[in-house]
């Protein structure tokens, strides 16, 4: 039997810190990573000496993701999803001054920051974004491990051509899926709906039980960094001097209407007017606000990557507000379920990295999972379901990675905004068409999607070494 990649939507969601799922979340969990193999090696208490090596993308763009930052907090052993992001700037600034780390939290050792982080533009064939850790042993021996933070916060060790020799599953869901064709297939045949499916394939893994729980917490940090978001007004950091928009947005949009928390919020919303214009307004204010707490090292959920953490719950929250005021957890865990399925899509058929797609495996990616998903809850045909995910993407195919001073503000917030908008449009033109006229099936622009990525100019993918990046001087801003 054909094994198929088990990719959970809790692989696709995951709740995190900014500014990137690439460039922080990811090397942030492959410190922790390494940690964990020198334990299983019995080499963790020998280490007298760290050194680690940052290459390619990780360098470029490295600083304005606050790559070094990630690799420290990973060092100490602390947890991305839970640690208070509020203490990250005290940690950091005691490593610095003290020239130590608390190594996993579990003993001290000598650590300079300056010197022991190394930032190398050389880039490793495999991905763009490799990281290296070294340790001199006190054996007198060293061991060194590479690791590649390939999009979304997922981590390998292994070059792709092994990893398809090797694969190893966790576990085979019920309904394997490799292609949309595959999705269609099952759903047809078991008379689901995408979400349905999806949930069964969970349910191998957690129960149900399990998987709500998890969703809740999800929908939470979502719902958070939306209200924080559009309630914390000034500057953000890393001196492009970019001011909040949400706030002021929101001001405009929510008027004088009274609440105390982020549940009140929801209906304070629910009662505001909602001209096209005003719901175009609110749609980019949430994603606005999602990404502007991404980009000041806030906790987000990394849906699929954290460059694009905005689309998704933009489009959820337009759903909630706008569409079904009566909308629950029901609605938010199928939303959810199939979000996931079809990023799982274009990870295993392409890529969620904009290091090796440029900002179409971000934004392109994110706005095809939330078109798709508010397509069902719209009513609409699993058909239409995948029809609407491939309008999205289509329409972002060669999108460009060029953060100005590789920092996830310029452009990426706005893209945010525009890829929720897109993922709205593209449902109601799926809603309004019979999927049996589509010309362009979903695995089709996937292939075409990275086709597109490997014939790409490095300069686009994440390097700040084209267009907006090199076009856009700081002093212009």
């Amino acid at each position: 039997m054909r094994k198929i990649e088990s990719i959970s939507v809790f692989d696709m969601l995951k709740i995190g810190v900014g500014p990137s799922s690439s460039h922080t979340l990811g090397p942030w969990r492959a410190a922790r990573r390494w940690i964990t193999k020198l334990k299983k090696k019995n080499n963790f208490d020998k280490v007298e000496k760290i050194t680690v090596e940052l290459y390619g993308s990780l360098t470029l763009t490295g600083k304005g993701h606050a790559t070094d930052i990630a690799v420290l907090l990973g060092l100490e052993g602390l947890d991305p999803q839970k640690f208070p992001i509020e203490d990250i700037s005290g940690v950091i600034d005691r490593i610095k001054n003290e020239k130590q780390l608390s190594f996993n939290s579990e003993r001290p050792i000598e650590f300079d920051a300056e010197t022991q982080i190394i930032f190398n533009k050389k880039f490793k064939p495999f991905h763009p974004n490799g990281i290296t850790f070294r340790a001199l042993l006190s054996s007198g021996k060293r061991t060194t491990d590479t690791f590649y933070s390939i999009g979304g916060g997922f981590v390998v060790q292994e070059e792709r051509k092994r990893a398809k020799a090797k694969q190893k599953l966790l576990k085979s869901f019920p309904y394997p899926i490799q292609s949309g064709k595959e999705l269609l297939a099952f759903c047809n045949a078991e008379n689901l709906k995408i979400s349905e499916l999806v949930l069964e394939n969970e349910k191998s893994l957690a129960s149900e039980e399990e998987i709500n729980f998890r969703l809740k917490e999800i929908w939470k940090v979502m719902l958070d960094s939306m209200y924080t978001g559009c309630h914390t007004e000034g500057t953000l950091p890393g001196g492009l001097n970019v001011r909040r928009r949400a706030f002021d947005s929101h001001k405009n949009l929510i008027g004088d209407c009274a609440y105390n928390n982020a549940e009140e919020w929801i209906t304070a919303i629910r009662g505001t007017e909602v001209k096209f214009r005003q719901i175009l307004k609110w749609v980019s204010c949430f994603a606005l606000a999602v990404n502007e707490v991404n980009a000041s090292l806030g906790r987000v959920v990394t849906a699929p990557t954290n460059g694009s953490a905005g689309v998704i719950p933009a489009v959820m929250m337009y759903y909630m507000v706008i569409e079904n005021h009566d909308a629950n957890f029901e609605d938010i865990r199928q939303f959810m379920l199939v979000a996931g399925e079809i990023g799982s899509l274009f990870k295993k058929g392409a890529t969620i990295s904009a290091a090796m797609g440029g900002c179409q495996a971000e934004i392109g990616v994110s706005s095809a999972m939330a078109a798709g998903a508010l397509t069902e809850l719209m009513g609409g045909t699993p058909e239409q379901v995948l029809m609407a995910s491939e309008i999205a993407m289509e329409h972002h195919l060669g999108l460009t990675c060029d953060p100005i001073a590789g920092l996830v503000q310029i452009p990426c917030i706005e893209r945010n905004a525009m890829g929720a908008i897109k993922a709205i449009n593209a449902c109601e033109m799926a809603l309004d068409t019979d999927a049996k006229n589509a010309k362009v099936p979903l695995d089709k622009v996937i292939e075409t999607m990275w086709q597109t990525a490997k014939d790409m100019n490095s300069k686009y993918k994440e390097t700040s070494e084209g267009g907006l990046a090199v076009n856009v001087a700081l002093s212009d801003c």
